[in-house]
């Protein structure tokens, strides 16, 4: 099982480096280097300077115009946070929506510590189900991943704003951060922003079909495993059904919207497809 789990991840690691790399024809290391960025000194002016990059305090005591310079942060943090409630457990057996989220993430934890300096792993629910401190090295990755397959949550809720405050506690450096979930949760908005505008935010958004239309079966219960409730639904009512949809392509607007207006990568996967090609375009928009 944990070798078959490695040499899935691997293959499709590996081809989505080839692709972007045969694409672009570039280093597949700028996809996780993020744009992090730290003070490095102070000079004068010059013709053609950013001029957002002037640093106003210095100049004011005029003795002439200056910029900042700044150089690349050596080791670039990439921090995975992956959403394993309760809500991630739909889908047919087998691929569920957590099954692919955990695909997603430990793809793209392979790649990050292949290229990167350093990676971590942040699992929520309502609570820290799993957490790795961003440490560098093969043996650190491969740990994670294998770690991220076995675990099973003790919780079946969602509190995605206490999570991404974990993340913005926790992260004191400008860092590439991975976020993973379904966003089937409530007032996050304010601190997705927060998180986008501290660190270089990647957003992907996985779904499954049932969360767009229901098959026709009549007036059924239908359990939510957060809550506990049970509701009775006419599966078989168009306004019903016109409902689930607009709720969903709603719910996705916003959220890539609100990613764009800040400067964050979006991509939407549903749980069932090959999310290698949605992988690779998001990279190659990376770089």
């Amino acid at each position: 099982m944990v070798e078959s789990i490695i040499s899935k991840l691997n293959k499709y690691e590996i081809k989505i480096r080839k692709a972007v790399n045969g694409h672009m024809h570039g280093n597949f290391r700028s996809v996780f280097k993020g744009s992090g960025l730290e003070f490095s000194d102070l000079r004068t002016y010059q013709y053609g300077d950013d001029v957002r990059t002037i640093d106003w305090i210095t100049t004011a005591k005029g003795d002439g115009a200056y910029v900042k310079i700044f150089k690349e942060e050596k080791e670039q943090t990439v921090f995975f946070m992956l959403d394993v409630s309760s809500s991630q457990e739909v889908g047919n057996s087998g691929r569920l929506k957590i099954d692919t989220a955990k695909e997603i993430c430990g793809v793209l934890a392979l790649s990050a510590i292949k290229e990167a300096g350093h990676v971590g792993l942040y699992c929520f629910s309502d609570q820290k189900e799993l957490y790795f401190k961003p440490t560098n090295g093969m043996k650190h990755g491969y740990e994670l991943i294998l770690t991220l397959f076995k675990m099973k949550p003790v919780s079946q809720k969602t509190d995605i704003p206490s999570a991404i405050g974990f993340a913005l506690n926790m992260l004191r450096r400008k860092s590439v951060v991975i976020m993973i979930s379904d966003f089937l949760d409530n007032d996050y908005e304010h601190n997705l922003k927060a998180l986008a505008r501290k660190h270089d935010l990647v957003v992907v958004h996985v779904y499954d079909q049932r969360e767009i239309k229901l098959p026709s079966l009549g007036i059924i219960p239908v359990l939510d495993k957060e809550s506990k409730k049970t509701v009775w639904l006419n599966t078989s009512s168009p306004s019903f059904k016109r409902e689930m949809r607009e709720v969903f392509e709603d719910n996705q607007k916003r959220l890539e919207t609100l990613c764009k207006q800040h400067n964050a990568n979006y991509v939407a996967i549903d749980s069932r497809e090959d999310y290698v090609p949605k992988l690779i375009q998001l990279f190659r928009v990376r770089k």
